[in-house]
Order: C-alpha cells, then structure tokens, then sequence
C-alpha cells in the first residue's frame, strides 16, 4: 500500500547506483536458531550516509507531487490536534528503483532506536532477494518539514513468512543515531507497544497517504473498532490510501499527549482509499520481529 510513482522517478546515472546497491548493498544476515522466523537486512554506514544525502527536502516534496491517488476519502481527516512526532513518513527507494514512501511510528525499546511500519514497506514479499534502498524514517514530517530531523535505517526486520510466502505484513526496523542528535526515542518520544490484543478495540489508525490535495504532506487518521478478518488479520472502517502503509492504529490514543498503544499497522484496503483498512494481528511473529530488532 505503498503508492506507486510514475516512471519519471526512477532515479538517473547522476544519482546512486541501484543495480550496484541492490547487488553489493544491503546483505540479508544468515539466519541463526534464534532467528529463524524472521529475516534481517543491515545496511552499512556508507549506504547510510548516501541515503540522507539522497533524501533532499526537495526531494522528499517532490514524490509528493509525482504521486496523486485521487481525493481524499471521506473517513480520513486531516490530523489538527497536538504535533506527534513519534509518527512520521518513511521514505525509500523500492526494488524497482522507484522513489516512493509509507509510514512508520517509534515504540518503545530496548535499544530506543526501534520504528515499527508495514513488512512491504521494506521489501518485496515472495521475493527474498528484493530489497529496498535508501530508507529514511523522517520524524513529524509536517508540509516538507522535518522539525525532528532525519534518521537512516540501519537495520530491517521481517517476518520469514514475507519474505518467502508474502504472509505477516509487519516489520521492525532500527534506526542510526545522528552524529549530531540523540537516539531516536529519547529525541521524539515513544508509543507503547503490544502483542495478543484480540479484535475489538477502539483504535485510531494514522497515515501519511497520497490521496488528494494532502498527497503525503500531512498526517491523516481514521478511527474506528477492529474486527477479525482471515488470515490472521484484523480490519478496521478506514479509507486511508497508499503512502499510509505502516501507520500505527493507536489503542487508548490520547489526543492529548499523542500517546496510544500500537496495536497493529496498515497493510491493505479496498483499493487507494477503499474501506476497511486490513492490519496483521500482532502475535508471537510480529513479537519476534519486535524482539529481535530490539536488541540491535
């Protein structure tokens, strides 16, 4: 649910290589006894530092503008209360090498660099070896500004089932600190995190989409009840479009502080901005993703 850029997007020869970071770049680290149900990619400090010095406010302005999913649903409302600078927009470079963007939230963990976001929002699904590139998670993200500054993914964590099967659209990922900041939870906060909730909470579930006229500019939100759905998912009434993938839906949110629980993310609608919005349960999977990016 990521959306899908034009063509014209694909970066050029004067931009970083993405047949050699595809080949040469991120490395899936061999799986241990430990590790077994998940799949991890690291990324070095060179891929790193190219993935801010690619990732211009300009041109994080401009795949808003390359990308229009149509209007706005009308579950969908724009979010005006106070900042939450815990959600912000997660912007890569997909397998294809095409620019484009989903949503992530910061929880809370052991190692307080951990973003929790959509499995697809890291790599293909059925595909192990399609990885995408140039992730940067941009805390706050508000009309091109990033007031929290930008942090590059170091590592991505997802469940085996993705990467083999396309099953459990959930990953962790863990971002470096800045030279010039602090570790990412201590800089913007924290949202809790928990596994085993069943169906029937009250959550709201919050996005960055490419629908129209925000096309990824703002935070959006939907609130609504879960319900059990097949395939160990859960669906809530939300008609958030592509772009809004990863974002977290927020049991006990507090419009006040900001603050909920994540529960589960977005995953998949009815098509860009058809409702209900479908989440993985968050069961002993998604906890040993969780887990193991934790303690990266």
């Amino acid at each position: 649910m990521s959306p899908s850029p034009s063509r014209d997007v694909r970066r050029t020869a004067s931009g970083l290589a993405v047949a050699l970071l595809a080949l040469a770049g991120p490395l899936a680290a061999p799986a241990s006894p430990a590790t077994a149900q998940v799949s991890t990619v690291t990324y070095t400090a060179a891929e790193r530092t190219a993935a801010l010095s690619y990732w211009t406010p300009a041109r994080m302005k401009q795949v808003s503008r390359d990308v229009d999913l149509g209007p706005t649903g009308p579950l969908s409302k724009p979010w005006t209360g106070k900042g939450i600078p815990s959600i912000g927009r997660l912007f890569f470079t997909d397998s294809d090498g095409l620019d484009t963007w989903c949503t992530a939230s910061a929880v809370t963990s052991g190692n307080h660099s951990v973003i929790m976001t959509a499995a697809h929002c890291a790599r293909l699904g059925s595909s192990p070896a399609n990885t995408h590139s140039d992730i940067v998670f941009a805390p706050g993200y508000a009309k091109g500004k990033t007031p929290y500054g930008r942090y590059a993914v170091k590592t991505t964590v997802t469940p085996r089932s993705w990467a083999e099967d396309t099953v459990n659209d959930v990953a962790a990922m863990v971002v470096a600190t800045p030279a010039y900041g602090k570790q990412l939870t201590d800089a913007v906060g924290a949202q809790k995190i928990a596994f085993g909730r069943p169906a029937g909470l009250k959550v709201t579930s919050f996005g960055y989409p490419a629908t129209s006229p925000q096309r990824g500019e703002q935070l959006l939100y939907c609130a609504g009840t879960t319900q059990s759905a097949p395939e160990g998912e859960q669906r809530v009434p939300c008609d958030l479009g592509g772009g809004a993938s990863g974002g977290p839906w927020l049991a006990g949110f507090d419009s006040a502080t900001g603050k909920g629980t994540v529960v589960s993310v977005n995953s998949h609608g009815e098509g860009h901005g058809g409702s209900p919005m479908y989440g993985p349960t968050f069961d002993k999977t998604a906890q040993a993703v969780y887990d193991t990016a934790q303690r990266g």
